[in-house]
């Protein structure tokens, strides 16, 4: 246990990440040290925990009705607490008064524990401020197909903002799971399927979050996204490579360059190890190699999990030595598992440093967050806006980014006085606005005599407004997940009478099997839904031209209707402000810019498929089942055209420095847009088999008509590099095809060479593109 008990006398990690600028630096003083050496263990252990006021009826983690309430508040807070659980996000409570009990509940630890060291409020924050009359923003695969990352960081600083004010100190977001296979259901909680895109985006809400002071944590680390079969919780199987070269990457840029300061586990088990159980995960790669000196927080019911799902843990104490001990530092929601700790430490089978090396890290945090010296006495803000004008201004301009235009036959935008025919089960719903972690769709749900608080226009409402109410009818013709054809005959008939059909299917965002897709809500197939493109397939049937909006927090199977249709719009769950981008871009008041931050897929069967994919991966010539998806990584399309020329590399660049690209972009149409410059590359020849694409950097650029600019693009080799067969994260020498495009497909071709050793990658190498305009 030496080791241990050097960390607890204070040493610094090895290496850490830049922008450090805490109160107090990376080993937290004096003072936590007097704090811990003054504590008695049930002090140390009070600290390690959190504790839920739940009510009857919740169901928003899974097996939540697995374990009961013990205790009250008061009673388990006597020896002081760790953190508070979700004071907020769990029920519809007024802000202002709650805020108000939360400022006396502090108070009360202040005054009425022997140290006086009030809690940590966490909350979750994926689609914003998980409370009632937050504003809620388009879900994190909206914000990776806007390809916007300083969108997002204005976006994280404002739902900062709000927590800050609420007394709330952690926000359980952003989730920076690469995904693997959209049959999961979690995939609307995620950005993207490319790693890059992911670190980026996720690192600039870190970023903007904890601008605010209110900690940000990445979850869930690692590998959850790769479960097989797109199960949630279904065991992961990979080899070190992928995992180290793909779903690691986004964490280790959100900490070695967004200073993130915490990390959440992840519920699965790699080739049969719990990552919550595991050093390898949580310390070794954590804390010794990337130098992490935050808290590590458990899912909900982690710990636990390890005695009743995993069953590696013969019970809860067991399951709480296993992961204090791996390096796991606070239990949530509540102590099911680490307040048997005391007795472990008792009967010899802990040693009570791990108790205390994990309490150094959340008495650091406290200290940094400023809750060692806070007192509470001014009282919470009298006056709480959550969803102000600058709030709905971010969410309007976040959603009108992240659509995307798939393909378009002349259909779009349409003409002013066509008489437009609204039809589908998303067309006049707010839920399906948003994504399963949003307030709406997690929690309202289960109060459905309470007011949404926010105010949310539907799809309908806002083609009203945008075409006019005498142009605009509408039918639902359908639910979204039942085989109820009984609205078919209405749908058929508004369709046969209007000049266009707008149909707007998709998802139902919820929990647990309640939705079409969210947390626990997988798909053994991606055809859309129930009986929607049975829906789709009777109103093409009319000749009525169909325009179909997919408002969905997945990619679905949709082959079929990009040729039949006259036109196709994907939207990711677009948020309180969505229904008015989508009616924007129909009309062509908002000129599309979204890509698809996920492959379009062919089939089902060809599941999981990423675009990151070797030569082998395509199968085009050696089965007679290719993997060919419909649109690629990157894909959309504008009312405008753009043309790359003049494109330029670096002819030779030294492996450890960086690739010079330009490329000059023209406007080519007669409308202003925006154009997303994607540039890829490919290792020809390495020393393992490497994807035949692979996104080294991208730039968002607004252009009028007729307009140019020259985007430069440097390129740190580390973008390209991977682990070679011994494992090593390295950049080799050799040539690397380059090209810019409006997708992962190839366009304009360049070739360069990099040249010198074989270089391994550290915690000082550049990892992010960096982009310029002239």
């Amino acid at each position: 246990m030496t080791e241990v008990h050097e960390l607890v006398g204070g040493s610094a990690p090895a290496q850490a990440g830049p922008n450090h600028s805490r109160q107090g630096g990376h080993d937290g003083g004096e003072r936590i040290h007097d704090l811990l050496g003054r504590m008695t263990i049930e002090e140390k252990i009070a600290q390690l925990v959190g504790f839920w006021q739940k009510a009857d009826g919740e169901a928003v983690a899974p097996l939540q009705g697995e374990f009961g309430d013990v205790y009250k508040l008061e009673e388990f807070s006597r020896h002081g607490l760790g953190h508070l659980t979700r004071a907020y996000g769990t029920r519809p409570v007024d802000p202002a008064e709650r805020a108000s009990w939360l400022w006396k509940f502090q108070r009360d630890l202040v005054a009425g524990t022997r140290l006086g060291i009030p809690a940590i409020v966490h909350e979750e924050c994926l689609t914003g401020l998980s409370a009632w009359k937050a504003a809620t923003f388009p879900t994190p695969l909206a914000w990776g197909a806007a390809f916007d990352p300083e969108l997002v960081t204005e976006m994280a600083a404002a739902v900062g903002a709000s927590m800050r004010s609420l007394g709330i100190h952690q926000g359980l977001s952003p989730v920076l799971d690469v995904i693997r296979d959209p049959r999961w259901g979690r995939v609307d909680e995620c950005i993207a399927e490319d790693p890059y895109l992911v670190g980026t985006i996720g690192t600039s809400y870190v970023r903007g979050l904890q601008s605010q002071g209110v900690h940000a944590t990445l979850k869930h680390f690692a590998g959850y996204s790769a479960s097989r079969a797109g199960r949630n919780f279904g065991p992961v199987h990979m080899g070190r490579r992928e995992l180290a070269d793909v779903l690691l990457l986004p964490f280790e840029m959100a900490i070695l360059d967004g200073d993130a300061r915490s990390v959440m586990h992840s519920y699965s088990e790699i080739d049969g190890v719990p990552v919550v159980a595991d050093p390898t995960m949580l310390t070794g790669i954590l804390r010794d190699q990337w130098g992490f000196d935050g808290t590590v927080v458990a899912d909900y019911y982690g710990v636990a999990f390890l005695n009743l799902l995993h069953q590696v843990a013969s019970d809860h104490a067991d399951a709480a030595r296993q992961t204090l001990t791996a390096g796991l530092d606070v239990e949530l929601p509540t102590g099911d598992a680490y307040l048997t700790l005391s007795e472990s430490v008792r009967a010899g089978k802990l040693d009570e440093a791990f108790i205390d090396r994990a309490v150094l890290r959340v008495l650091r945090q406290k200290q940094e967050l400023g809750l060692l010296d806070a007192t509470f006495d001014d009282g919470p803000p009298q006056a709480i806006d959550l969803d102000s004008p600058e709030h709905r201004s971010i969410a309007r301009r976040l959603a009108e980014k992240s659509i995307v235009l798939v393909a378009n036959q002349g259909a779009l935008p349409l003409p002013a006085g066509r008489r437009v025919a609204l039809i589908g089960p998303n067309a006049d719903r707010q839920g399906a606005l948003f994504g399963c972690y949003s307030f709406l769709n997690h929690v309202l749900v289960h109060h459905p005599d309470v007011e949404t608080g926010i105010e949310v226009p539907t799809v309908l409402d806002a083609l009203r407004v945008e075409f006019g109410d005498d142009l605009v009818t509408s039918a639902r013709g359908c639910d979204v997940d039942t085989d109820d054809r009984s609205g078919f005959d209405e749908a058929v008939a508004t369709a046969s009478a209007a000049d266009v059909a707008v149909l707007v299917v998709g998802d139902n965002a919820g929990l647990f099997g309640r939705g079409t897709v969210g947390e626990g809500c997988d798909r053994d197939d991606l055809e859309l839904p129930g009986v929607q493109r049975e829906l789709v397939e009777a109103v093409l049937a009319t000749g009525t031209p169909v325009v179909l909006v997919l408002l969905t927090g997945r990619p679905y199977t949709v082959g079929w209707a990009l040729s039949r249709c006259a036109a196709v719009v994907q939207t990711f769950f677009p948020g309180e402000e969505g229904a008015g981008a989508i009616a924007g871009v129909l009309s062509g008041r908002v000129n599309p810019s979204g890509r698809l931050p996920i492959t379009l897929p062919g089939s089902a069967g060809a599941q999981p498929y990423s675009y990151l994919h070797p030569t082998l991966g395509t199968g085009n010539e050696v089965t007679n089942l290719a993997a060919t998806p419909v649109a690629p990584f990157g894909h959309g399309l504008s009312y405008t055209t753009f043309a790359y020329t003049d494109l330029t590399v670096s002819s030779t660049v030294p492996t450890d420095g960086a690739i010079g690209a330009s490329v000059r972009v023209t406007n080519t149409g007669e409308v202003a847009g925006d154009d997303v410059v994607q540039l890829y590359g490919r290792d020809l020849v390495a020393s393992v088999t490497r994807p035949l694409a692979q996104l080294l950097g991208y730039r968002r650029v607004h252009l009028g008509p007729g307009e140019s600019v020259t985007v430069e693009l440097t390129v740190p080799t580390t973008r390209l590099a991977f682990s070679d067969r011994t494992y090593t994260r390295v950049v080799e020498p050799g040539e690397v095809e380059l090209w810019v495009g409006t997708s992962a497909q190839r366009d304009a071709q360049a070739v360069t060479t990099l040249v010198g050793d074989t270089v391994p990658v550290t915690n000082a190498s550049p990892r992010w593109t960096s982009t310029d305009i002239r």
